[in-house]
């Protein structure tokens, strides 16, 4: 079987978290609790790029408002 989040050929959707962090998930999988969609679904690439031009920092939420106090 091959990894879901390797198919190039796969459509996913982009999840993000309370404490902002992305995540690439396949598109037939369903959504965990917890996260929700930021980024319909689309290719794996455009999923790649969204996730880059989006998550800039890779501390969580609440690292980065600790470090603000």
């Amino acid at each position: 079987m091959a990894n879901p989040f390797e198919d190039d050929d796969a459509r996913y959707l982009v999840l993000r978290n309370a404490e902002e962090q992305y995540s690439l998930w396949p598109a037939f999988a369903a959504v965990p609790d917890g996260w929700t969609v930021v980024h319909e679904e689309d290719g794996r690439q455009e999923c790649l790029d969204y996730i880059e031009r989006h998550w800039t920092d890779m501390r969580p939420r609440s690292l980065t408002s600790r470090a603000a106090d």
